[in-house]
């Protein structure tokens, strides 16, 4: 699916997922409330809220009543996992095609990086 027809809450979810593994968003910190969120990114506080509500069935964030969200352990090593696994399956197949299709060589690729 391209990033053009995914519904926002999913974007979200990509991007906090991206904060996460990069380490933006530590393990045991406290993620952005959901209002602050949707107005850094002008998205819907309820759109926000479904991404978050993802995170929190995926056991990557823990809630505290009244406080907020945190980035629970391990979760930075989940996502990358996942992360990786859908790359492999899903977008690299039709990036190895394309590089095939258009004869790119290994070393074309390395040179351009």
């Amino acid at each position: 699916m391209s990033n053009q027809s995914k519904p926002v809450y999913l974007k979200l979810r990509d991007m906090i997922a991206a904060a996460i593994i990069d380490g933006r968003y530590k393990e045991g910190e406290m993620l952005p409330s959901v209002r602050a969120l949707a107005a850094e990114q002008g998205a819907n506080p309820l759109t926000v809220a479904k991404a978050y509500q993802q995170f929190q069935n995926d056991g990557l964030v823990e809630v505290q009543r009244g406080v907020g969200m945190y980035v629970a352990k391990g979760a930075a090593a989940a996502l990358r996992q996942s992360e990786r696994k859908a790359f492999l399956s899903e977008e690299w197949p039709e990036i190895r095609e394309r590089i095939e299709r258009l004869g790119i060589t290994p070393a074309e690729l390395i040179a351009e990086t």
